[in-house]
């Protein structure tokens, strides 16, 4: 029986990957068949990504799936969010693809803010100010808009260059702070007050559209035709559809940082929210991730770098439970603690200068923050179940992090909630699934959630 391939494009800030996903005997498979670095580089002192180059490696990617004898059905691609470039009427790129963390937006949320106020602009969009968001990379070169004819976001432009068609995947387009909660469309009166021509901002289009085909040159290059299917184009949203479970739950995308959430129907955009830190981001199906950005597995990533990556996780997590009754506590989200010049030493800092037990060994390190962290996403939760008005009965951990036993167990016990644990390669899935769906694999999200559970292994923590 000759399987149906989807092909799930995933680039992140530091490097991308080629998975292809299918099903076998009901359960999803997984095959990493192309990997390749990213990251921003100095463009006369700008920094910059190289989009020409990713993109000569999308089609590597798909060459390299030619040579395997797996051609796919269909593919799509997912990326970072609010980073954009701008087209001609040629459909040429105009400029450089600017990278979110340059300089250019400093000062461009006193002008946006002069002419609506941050809590407006809330009640509007649901996203919290980000200095990187679009909206304000867009003012830094207002002026310069006049010679633009399409804005197109990473991932769209991607899609694009695949199809030859323009247009906005609802997810990704959601992370400008320029979408309007109420309509799902871009909020065309925002737009025109701040001065942004309507001609740059394409079509949006939902998480299952089919784009089509890819172009005649595009075949010649890569050996193939497959069709170009949305998934959600921001990577969160990905990994956000393959959390395995039916229940209402909170999910976690657990990386490097820790979005925490869950699915709303419609947006929460009241003041109250804001000033909690949430932020409303589009999902699949039109739904909203209503999430906070907490810290993730950047402490104890950092940590274990500055031990010359003596230890594994897995023996971090090991020595972590054996000094559990160590009781020191960090405020994770605390300043100190986001870009430190040395973690460990910022971690010892804090507990000295909080009167608290300074932790010494590997083990107390770990257990400090894994503790810490556990702690933090119980009291996310609280805020979660407040401002929505709802019970929650689980959590889903998802991504790279979920492979943190000792801190599933920990989460467990500080919500008090039954915890699943993975896929790790949640983003990989999420993109497939969107595609899945919309040629018809599953009947709808529930069946495709359920089978990401009875697929890859999920492990469930039950509250001590």
């Amino acid at each position: 029986m000759n399987k149906k391939y989807y092909l799930a494009v995933d680039i992140g800030a530091s490097s991308g990957r080629h998975m292809l996903v299918w099903l076998e005997d009901g359960k999803l498979q997984l095959e990493e068949v192309y990997r390749f670095a990213n990251g921003m580089v100095d463009v006369d002192g700008t920094k910059c990504w190289e989009p020409d180059r990713l993109f000569a490696e999308i089609k590597n990617g798909m060459r390299r799936c030619a040579q395997l004898g797996k051609i796919p059905v269909s593919m799509g691609v997912d990326t970072w969010g609010v980073d954009f470039v701008l087209l001609d009427a040629q459909g040429n790129r105009l400029g450089n693809a600017v990278a979110y963390r340059d300089s250019r937006t400093q000062g461009m949320d006193a002008v946006v803010e002069s002419i609506l106020p941050q809590d407006a602009l809330y009640r509007r969009t649901g996203i919290q100010k980000q200095m990187f968001n679009t909206i304000y990379q867009l003012m830094a070169i207002r002026d310069s808009l006049k010679d633009a004819d399409a804005m197109l976001l990473t991932p769209d432009y991607y899609h694009y260059l695949l199809t030859g068609k323009k247009c906005a995947e609802f997810t990704i387009a959601s992370t400008t702070q320029l979408l309007d909660t109420k309509t799902g469309d871009w909020d065309w009166e925002l737009l025109d007050m701040l001065g942004y021509p309507r001609r740059l901002f394409q079509p949006i289009r939902m998480p299952g559209t089919v784009l089509g085909g890819l172009t005649e040159q595009i075949q010649k290059e890569v050996g193939f035709d497959c069709q170009v299917i949305l998934p959600g184009a921001h990577d969160t949203a990905s990994a956000v559809l393959s959390v395995p479970t039916n229940e209402k739950t909170v999910y976690i995308s657990s990386g490097t940082w820790s979005l925490m959430g869950v699915e709303l129907t419609q947006a929460n955009c009241t003041e109250e929210s804001r000033c909690a830190g949430f932020t409303n981001e589009g999902g699949y199906n039109g739904r909203y991730r209503y999430l906070r950005n907490l810290m993730g597995m950047w402490m104890i990533q950092s940590v274990r770098k500055e031990m010359n990556d003596a230890y594994t996780y897995p023996q971090l997590c090991a020595m972590a439970e054996q000094e559990k009754s160590f009781p020191s506590r960090l405020d994770v989200d605390a300043d100190v603690f986001f870009a430190p010049d040395n973690m460990t030493a910022a971690i010892r800092e804090y507990c000295r200068t909080t009167g608290q037990a300074v932790p010494e060994t590997p083990g107390q390190l770990a257990t400090v923050i894994y503790q810490s962290l556990a702690e933090n996403y119980g009291r996310a939760i609280e805020g979660i179940e407040r401002l929505t008005g709802n019970a929650y009965s689980s959590v889903s951990v998802v991504g790279g992090g979920s492979n943190a036993d000792y801190l599933n167990q920990l989460t467990a016990n500080a919500t008090g909630k039954t915890v699943y644990a993975g896929p790790g390669e949640a983003t990989a899935i999420g993109n497939a699934l969107a595609q899945m769906l919309s040629t018809g694999e599953f009947r709808d999200v529930a069946q495709a959630r359920q089978t990401v559970f009875d697929s890859f292994g999920v492990k469930t923590f039950l509250p001590a």
